[in-house]
């Protein structure tokens, strides 16, 4: 038995690998290549079943062009995969492109403008036991009284208001989704 390096035993391998892919696999990975960019760009390979390959198209009249040049790429296909296909078929049915998420920033709590700083620190006696929907109430009220005691009042509504909410916008979240409302309602001639 020779000992061979380990960059030679992975080069075997990978040759392995290779030569186990599976035939869709291969073909996604070679399909820009195959088509070139612009088609790509507008089909997307789905599956192969029975030798038949699937592919979506962005629109009908991809479906179509495709389909009169599905010899021409059956045959570039074939040079690039260890079993042929027998046939191509293009459909819209499956097109749809995957969502641009746009990533919104994350916003840490504390950066909020309606942050209040650790919210159980304000809880005192909380009682476990709540019979009814008025106790509840109750005690929910008393939790939010005790909460804004220390707040300063909003110059608009007098409400207790976070100082990010006055620092952001002067006046407390509810005075200033009042004032963009109004600002935005259509003007109406008369």
């Amino acid at each position: 038995m020779s000992l061979k390096s380990v960059n030679d035993i992975l080069g075997v391998l990978e040759q392995q690998a290779k030569w186990q892919e599976q035939p869709f696999q291969q073909l996604l990975q070679t399909w820009p290549e195959i088509v070139g960019a612009v088609v790509a760009a507008h089909t997307r390979p789905l599956s192969i079943q029975r030798n038949v390959l699937w592919v979506a198209t962005s629109s009908a009249a991809w479906a179509q062009n495709m389909t009169f040049g599905r010899q021409t790429l059956l045959l570039k296909l074939n040079q690039k995969l260890p079993k042929p296909l027998a046939d191509i078929r293009f459909s819209t049915a499956s097109w749809q492109l995957p969502p641009q998420v746009e990533q919104q920033p994350t916003v840490l709590p504390q950066e909020h403008p309606s942050y209040l700083g650790d919210v159980n620190s304000f809880r005192r006696d909380v009682t476990p036991h709540i019979n009814n929907a008025n106790t509840a109430f109750g005690s929910w009220a008393k939790t939010m009284q005790a909460r804004s005691h220390n707040l300063p009042l909003c110059p608009q509504c007098q409400c207790p208001t976070p100082p990010g909410e006055l620092q952001r916008w002067r006046v407390c979240s509810i005075c200033a989704a009042k004032q963009l409302s109004n600002n935005f309602e259509p003007k109406r001639v008369t």
